[in-house]
């Protein structure tokens, strides 16, 4: 039976309606991969269409070619039914085109009202060009209030998390007053009442008329929001849902050709020896608040709270990123240990897996064998001269056992999607033997059949004795996942649930700060 999707006559366009969109044809080949063959795509005006596929299977490639990134080597675009050629990203905005990308492209040496409007400043003053900041911060301001982001325009970018900056992302997108939306992962680093709140805005802007391809492994995200779905996998169409045929499981079997079953797995927790006891432990944002938890053999112990909850702060100070200002640690029989590097860290079978992977848990620029080998490099040497030959049958090994998709470990990790840079870094933490692992967002921006292979991973790690934190604001990662949970709010620990006692109401509950009498 052929593809429906690769044919015009049963997508959006068999209607009398026109549609805003249309790619046809697409192909697209990278030295070594064909990213896209011969892939059909249509949107119509005010029409939600959700992009699902696994990690590599063309999504974001097909977006950058219209959002003007990359160029297809076959095939045609057409808006309003007529041919456009979009060789730039200025050619794509006049086009109504807009892109938010998955991974974060801010500059954080500027203020928010400078990232919304950097390319496009208005001026004043004739000649002069002199820039009209008032107008810009009046405007940023109008953006940042529709997105429920509770800063000023002059505020610096540094000083925002990872989901504020997110956040002046979608502000930026919506300033360009697209016509083509396109939302890659856009709430990866959201907390709830952020998401809550971007959703609100794809609705309105959707009842606006402006068309959004929506972009996300979170499938009931997708049930949520999309009034259709088309599958990717491979590069190429392998199907697509009508609003009243989208399901979890239907998703799943587009995106993967294949059933997942038992994509959760919990453990037996048992309530022997600790891997890693925490007393009293006290972090410089929260000097006054003191942590104390046991993470025993067996389990996954998943952390959850808001955004700012101090979560990511525990995990840093374990790590000595930001060392602990007061507390003990102990690991197995390594009692009270001080931890005031990472290197320390490391020493002691302690690593750390961040939630933003290209600028923390990666250097980019090199190859994916030099990323694997880079914190163990002294095991692979001798003399101060690395072992080029045992370098590289650690990197094979490691991705073979981690399935990432790369033609060899010789290519370079901005060049990954992000579920194999993901797989990269937990690759070179895996190839030294870990004790205890923290896991920060680890399947942020990550397809379901990649955060099946992960969460395998991670329960074979608990079951071997590893240690295993997970932190996470993804609630049914943390329900499906954790063995026990963890619950955080301005930097105190509320309680930690038994498995038993786990649900989204009492997860929720603590998380703000209610405690029950």
């Amino acid at each position: 039976m052929p593809n429906s999707t690769n044919s015009p006559s049963n997508g959006p366009g068999s209607s009398e309606e026109l549609p805003v969109l249309r790619m046809a044809g697409i192909t697209k080949q990278f030295p070594g991969v064909l990213a896209l063959q011969d892939v059909f795509l249509e949107v119509k005006c005010g029409e939600v269409l959700a992009l699902i596929g696994e990690n590599g299977a063309g999504k974001s490639t097909l977006m950058k070619i219209l959002g003007g990134i990359h160029r297809p080597d076959a095939g045609e675009i057409f808006i309003d039914g007529k041919p456009v050629a979009i060789h730039s990203v200025d050619d794509s905005i006049r086009h109504g085109i807009a892109l938010i990308h998955q991974e974060l492209n801010v500059l954080d040496n500027l203020d928010i009202a400078g990232n919304v409007f950097l390319g496009r400043e208005p001026v004043w003053g004739g000649p002069f060009r002199l820039i009209d900041r008032k107008r810009i911060l009046s405007e940023t301001q109008t953006y940042l209030d529709r997105l429920g982001l509770k800063a000023a325009g002059s505020t610096p970018l540094k000083s925002l998390s990872i989901a504020e900056q997110q956040m002046v992302e979608i502000a930026k997108a919506l300033s360009l007053k697209a016509r083509i939306l396109i939302m890659d992962e856009p709430t990866s680093s959201l907390t709830l009442t952020e998401t809550e709140r971007l959703f609100q805005v794809v609705k309105e802007l959707r009842a606006d008329g402006v068309s959004i391809i929506y972009i996300s492994h979170r499938l009931g995200e997708i049930q949520v929001l999309a009034d259709r779905v088309v599958a990717l996998r491979d590069g190429a169409n392998a199907g697509a849902l009508a609003r009243d045929e989208i399901s979890h499981d239907r998703m799943v079997k587009l995106m993967v050709g294949r059933d997942l079953s038992q994509f959760y797995e919990h453990g037996q927790g048992s309530a022997g020896p600790a891997s890693l006891n925490v007393e009293g432990l006290r972090t410089r944002r929260y000097p006054d608040r003191s942590v104390s938890f046991e993470l025993r053999r067996g389990e996954i112990l998943g952390f959850s709270g808001l955004v700012g909850a101090g979560r990511t702060e525990v995990a840093e100070a374990l790590f000595g990123v930001e060392p602990a200002t007061d507390g003990v640690v102990t690991i197995a029989d390594d009692p009270g240990i001080s931890i005031r590097s990472p290197q320390q860290a490391v020493s002691r079978g302690i690593y750390l897996v961040p939630e933003d992977r290209r600028h923390c848990g990666l250097v980019v620029e090199l190859s994916i064998r030099e990323n694997i080998s880079l914190p163990g490099l002294s095991r692979l040497s001798r003399l101060g001269i690395v072992n080029r030959s045992r370098e590289r049958d650690v990197a094979v090994d490691a991705c073979k056992s981690l399935s990432v998709k790369a033609p060899n470990v010789e290519v370079i990790a901005s060049n990954l999607s992000g579920g194999n840079q993901q797989k990269v870094v937990l690759a070179k933490w895996l190839a030294l033997n870990p004790r205890v692992i923290i896991f920060d967002e680890p399947t942020r921006g990550i397809d379901v059949g990649a955060k099946a292979e992960i969460y395998k991973l991670m329960r074979e790690l608990a079951d071997k004795g590893v240690g295993v934190m997970m932190i996470s604001s993804d609630m049914e990662e943390i329900l499906g996942v954790s063995d026990r949970v963890v619950v955080m709010h301005e930097g105190a620990l509320m309680k930690v649930l038994e498995r038993s006692e786990c649900n989204e109401e009492a997860i929720m509950k603590l998380a703000v700060g209610r405690m029950d009498e």
